[in-house]
């Protein structure tokens, strides 16, 4: 089977421009079938807005942005966003739903399960072989609000994965967890991009310590606009990133994964 290189996404020169303030400036990405990109910055630079509009939730002032082969500004965006997994910490069901009736409304591509909607058989079993692939089956009768943050994450991208898409955003997945329970997502996104050669994603975060080792391509936002961008080994560089972040910092890459100290300091 031939793998496509066609973009997955492609945002061209785009401003975006909010009450008079310039909050992305000529920033350019493109994303291809496989990548898993990693999209840093401090706080201010950008990285919201970036997203907004790679998961087709606002259009660019200026520039062009294609999601999956349709041109922001020319395409139905609810039908798109069906397309997209987005996985967002914020998630917030009104009622205390089950976990695996969360993962199911990935489904219907709502927070709360549709009047009268019962999901299919194949459905149900794509719900299950997602809940096991993410290690949370055992919990899947569990209600919301008694999961831990990292419990809830990983139903969260089992639940953006009902779809099927050719594309998975993360919105900082691992903030706010602890050590073990950060490595534990990690490991389920490694897994996952294993299983899915296919799949391209964007994962948000300030934190390098927040990247899986499958990571291949990043990009540094400062102030809206692209510090730098292109393969992670090349990318997440120290003169990059402290050049990003405007503050000297060492990186270290061991076994994969990345980590970050500020320059002239000991571990």
């Amino acid at each position: 089977m031939t793998v496509s290189t066609a973009p997955v996404l492609n945002a061209d020169a785009v401003d975006v421009v909010r009450s008079g303030k310039k909050l992305l400036d000529q920033a350019s990405m493109v994303v291809r079938p496989g990548e898993h990109w990693a999209l840093l910055g401090p706080n201010g630079a950008g990285k919201s807005t970036l997203l907004s509009l790679l998961s087709a939730e606002q259009h660019p002032t200026r520039g062009t942005v294609e999601v999956l082969g349709g041109r922001l500004g020319r395409t139905d965006l609810r039908e798109l966003r069906r397309r997209i997994g987005h996985v967002d910490p914020r998630h917030d069901p009104r009622s205390a739903l089950p976990g695996r009736t969360v993962v199911l409304t990935g489904a219907t591509g709502t927070v709360e399960v549709p009047p009268r909607w019962h999901p299919s058989p194949e459905e149900q079993a794509r719900s299950e072989r997602l809940m096991a692939m993410m290690g949370v089956d055992r919990l899947r009768d569990d209600p919301w609000p008694t999961l831990s943050q990292g419990e809830r994450g990983r139903f969260l991208i089992a639940r953006a994965l009902m779809p099927r898409p050719r594309l998975l955003l993360l919105d900082e997945p691992a903030a706010g967890l602890d050590v073990a329970a950060r490595e534990r997502l990690l490991t389920a996104l490694d897994e996952l991009r294993r299983e899915h050669p296919e799949l391209a994603t964007v994962l948000v975060t300030h934190h390098l310590e927040e990247l899986p080792a499958s990571t291949t391509h990043a990009l540094l936002l400062r102030a809206g606009q692209v510090v730098a961008a292109g393969e992670a080994a090349r990318t997440l560089q120290s003169k990059p990133v402290t050049a990003c972040f405007d503050h000297p910092i060492a990186i270290e890459r061991r076994g994969g994964r990345w980590s970050a100290r500020a320059d002239g300091t000991t571990a």
